[in-house]
This record gives C-alpha cells, structure tokens and sequence, in this order.
C-alpha cells in the first residue's frame, strides 16, 4: 500500500528482476490442471442451485432448486475421460504438473488422486468447493478455507502448499495470509513474474495466474473456436516470452481444465503445444511449488526490500 491506495500499479517497472531461471532458462513455462468434478455447484452438494460455469452448455443459467444433468454430465466427463488423457499426455512425455484441485472433488476420486501422486504432481489447494465466493461473509469463507486444508490432507496425505480460489473474494487473500501455512498463492492475473508482498506471518509470495493462455476461452464468447487458435495462442505467448527471456526471463502459466481441454479435439492442440516446446532449449518446465521455491531460494531478499521498502515509503 502506498499513500493509503490499497493497489500496487508499479510492480517491477522498468527492470525486473533476473529469475535466475535454473540452466539459464530463458521462460519458466507452467502447465496447471484445474481438477473440479464432482465439487462444482449443484443441489446434491447443498447448494440451492446447478453449476453454470465453465461447460458446453453455452449460455448457462443456473437452475434453483433443480439439477442440470446436461452440465453434470460434461462435468463428470472431465473426472471419467478427460482427466486420464490428460494425466497418459503428461506422464508420456514426462512433464511435471500443478493441480488446482478443489478439495471435495479429491475427495470424491481416490483413483485419481493415486495418479496425481504416481505421476509426482504437485496438489494445490483450489478451495472446497467449486463455486463462486464473492458474496461469501468472511467468517463462513475462512471456515471453507479451513475445512479444505483438512479435506485435502486427508485425501492426498499431505497438506497443499499452493492456494488459488479462482471465484475469490476480496477476503480471499487476506484468509489466505492469515492462515500462514501456504508457500505460495495464485489469485492474481497481475505479473509475468512471481513477487512479494507483505502479511501478518511475514512476505508471502504471489505466482501469478492466466486467463488467457487457458482452455476457458474454448467456452467463451470470442474465445478459441478451435484447436488450432488455441494452439496458436499457446505458441505466440510462448515465442515472445522466449525472444524477451534472451534478456529479461520470464514465467509463462498454462491453465487447462479435464472436462475442457481434455475432449479430444481440444487435447490434440495440447498435445502439439507441447510438441513444440521439446524442440526448444533452456525451457524450465516446471511446477508452481518448484517455482516457488526457486524464488524463495534466489530472491528472499526481495521479500526483505518490499518489507523495507513498505516500512519506509520514500
């Protein structure tokens, strides 16, 4: 915060920072897989209406007091089918993965949690449910965010490191400081680089997410019509972050989604974007965790400036 304005336009100006990217890697590229199904909104799950986000049922509305067994269907293909393309796609061509998992959708698949651990994949926490917080009172969100840590650990053994709500609130970060045992979170859209910012535990840091390079666009208006204007958009934001990283790195963040991305059609553009990464060198493919603590490792004392820096404003 500066002069009391709760935003920060700056961030990095000018001269960001060299990530110091391992094997001199010119774009940190990240591939995220939003694992939802079986959490989403519906009156099964004790809400008061169906889910109408992120399907192929264009223009959505949600139906109160009804299930929408067309959209429950679509999501129960992206746990059924979609899912294991993608994971085969991935563990064929021994790439690490993120997955934002919602927490009772985990919860609702032991199989496919056992794949996710086989292949090594890091589990973030995507909260527990999937649905929208902004309305949420803060006290019944941070309530969620706790009974989700506790879900999580039950069905993957292990508390998440990583937080990204999606439909966040603007108490989402706030919980998520106070709560202090993430490494990293992800509700942010606001940097081509990871950065700090400060907490009542101390600097937390901030991987920034995507929108964009996101299979979303497949089911929004003006969006990808095809695999091919989604592979091209992976392949543009890819090359000029990689012309940039000759000399100032960069990290570029990849969200897909198993009942998306995972029909057949749409992975086949996928599977080509990452094609075209093996034939490129220094690329440091990695997850968000590993991110997070290379930058802990290489840039603590920038969390150190930013705490300086927002002690004494100049």
């Amino acid at each position: 915060m500066l002069n009391g304005y709760p935003r920060d336009l700056i961030g990095y100006g000018r001269y960001p920072p060299d990530p110091r990217w391992p094997g001199r890697a010119r774009v940190a590229v990240q591939f995220v897989i939003n694992y939802e199904e079986g959490a989403e909104q519906s009156i099964l799950h004790g809400d008061s209406a169906s889910e109408a986000f992120l399907s192929d049922v264009l223009g959505a509305k949600p139906w109160v007091g009804q299930r929408h067994m067309n959209v429950e269907s679509m999501y129960e293909y992206g746990s059924r089918a979609g899912f294991w393309r993608l994971w085969r796609m991935f563990t064929d061509a021994k790439l690490p993965v993120t997955v934002y998992a919602v927490a009772n959708a985990l919860a609702r698949n032991a199989e496919a949690v056992a794949a996710m651990r086989e292949a090594k994949w890091e589990i973030a926490s995507h909260g527990l449910k999937w649905i929208d917080y902004r309305d949420f009172p803060e006290a019944e969100e941070r309530a969620h965010m706790i009974e989700a840590i506790r879900v999580h650990a039950a069905a993957t053994g292990e508390r998440p490191l990583g937080w990204y709500t999606g439909r966040s609130s603007v108490n989402t970060l706030k919980l998520v400081l106070e709560e202090g045992g993430f490494l990293y979170s992800s509700d942010s859209y606001a940097d081509d680089l990871p950065y700090w910012i400060n907490g009542p535990n101390g600097p937390h840091l901030i991987i920034p997410y995507s929108l964009d390079v996101n299979d979303m666009r497949f089911i929004n208006p003006q969006g990808f019509s095809s695999g091919d204007d989604f592979f091209a958009y992976l392949r543009d934001a890819f090359d000029v972050l990689y012309a940039e990283g000759e000399r100032a790195p960069k990290m570029m963040s990849v969200g897909l989604h198993c009942r998306l991305v995972g029909r057949p059609g749409r992975a086949a553009a996928l599977k080509r974007f990452i094609d075209y990464l093996a034939g490129k060198d220094r690329v440091w493919i990695a997850t968000r965790l590993e991110i997070a603590r290379h930058w802990q490792r290489e840039h603590g004392d920038l969390a150190k400036e930013r705490t300086t820096s927002t002690k004494n404003p100049s």
